[in-house]
Formats: C-alpha cells, structure tokens, sequence
C-alpha cells in the first residue's frame, strides 16, 4: 500500500492562505508536502512555509527525490497529503518517478504570468514547457485542470492551451 494523495496541485505560491484553509478544508489532508529541489534548499523559505501551515496538518518541504522515497515506504502509508510543486514540470517529474496522480489528478492553481507565456485563465499562464508538462501527465493517464479553489468549475488545462494556439 502506498500513502493516499487527497490533493496535487501546482502553485508558484505554494503554501499560502487559499490553500492552508480553503483546500485544507475541502480535502481534509493530515499533511501537506510542498515538493521542490529549490525550496528543500532554502532555509528561510521551509521555516515560512512550515510556519504557514494549518494546526489540523503539518506541512514539510522536501526534494523530488525525497518524495519519491517516501512514497514507496510503508511507514508513509497513514499520510493523507496535499501535494504542492511551483511547476508542471515537478509534476510530470513526481508523476515520471512512480507517484500515481492518476486519482486526483493535477490542479494548477496558480502560474503566474511572465514574458513568453500566455494567460490561459485569471490565474494560470502558460508556455511551451508547461504544455509539453501537461501533455506527459495526461499520456500518462493524469488529468490536469485549472481550478483555483473548490467552488470554482474545473477546465481542462490542454484544451485551454489549445484554444489560446499553444500546443
């Protein structure tokens, strides 16, 4: 048996007040791994992120690699988690190493925009590289969508870059 994912969700802001309370809430996890190389190594990023989490589940930060591990460890098998990355990437990356999305599939909440990317909805921009991502989820059998919080309707992230000419 492997832990039970409640959550995956790919936020350039990780941990911050929507998801500490409103996801929380919606999907009841009694853990939220924020997973990402960068931040495992950035002191003062994991104490604000742990700092910020929920009293009903303790957050950690810890690398792809470390996710990976723990994935396959029966000892993890009671973690109920929300999972966090900053990218698709990270995603495909999680979803390339073994961690079965395929239940929840992967929400994309919030990608900011920069230059070079294309707004695909108010909170969620995107290129070439997020495209090629998302692409390697859903081949592997992982939905990805857009939805910023739980009332909000779920959209098909492909079919928004589609639409928006990224493919």
């Amino acid at each position: 048996m492997t832990m039970t994912i409640k959550l995956a969700r790919v936020d350039n802001r990780l941990l911050h007040g929507q998801v500490a309370t409103v996801w929380t809430k919606t999907v009841k996890p009694n853990r939220i791994l924020v997973v990402s190389d960068a931040v495992a190594q950035d002191q003062l990023r994991k104490v604000l992120i742990t700092q910020a989490a929920p009293a009903e589940a303790k957050a950690n930060v810890i690398s792809v690699a470390k996710m990976t591990q723990i994935y396959q460890d029966s000892r993890f098998d009671g973690f109920q988690p929300i999972i966090l990355t900053e990218s698709l990437a990270e995603m495909a990356q999680l979803a390339a190493a073994g961690i079965d999305l395929t239940a929840t599939g992967v929400n994309v909440g919030n990608l900011p925009y920069t230059a070079g990317k294309m707004m695909l909805t108010n909170s969620v921009s995107a290129d070439a590289a997020d495209v090629a991502a998302a692409r390697q989820l859903v081949s592997a059998g992982v939905p990805v969508y857009t939805q910023t919080v739980p009332t909000d309707r779920q959209q098909d992230f492909l079919t928004l870059a589609t639409k928006k000419g990224l493919s």
